[in-house]
């Protein structure tokens, strides 16, 4: 497991937890923070397009990702911080 994966994991499961619901209720929370993590990548790479390729490069590259931001989201029903 990477560093982030193990962060969002201790972030989801404190060493403390041990009551069965509560287990559950982390591992949605998990999962809920896995899903931000591949909106916020693709935020990364809207500011990569922004700053590496030429404009008509960038409305067709950022539309791209916006498209696969809101399909990770309604996908799984998380909803977006307003950031």
């Amino acid at each position: 497991m990477n560093e982030k994966l193990k962060e969002l994991y201790l972030h989801a499961f404190p060493p403390s937890l041990n009551d069965s619901t509560l287990c559950r209720m982390s591992a949605e929370k998990f999962a809920e923070l896995l899903v931000r993590e591949f909106i916020e990548r693709g935020d990364v790479l809207v500011k990569h397009y922004i700053n590496n390729h030429s404009e008509q490069e960038q409305a067709f590259l950022l539309a791209a990702i916006a498209d696969y931001s809101n399909e990770i989201v309604k996908h799984f029903g998380v909803e977006q911080d307003d950031a």
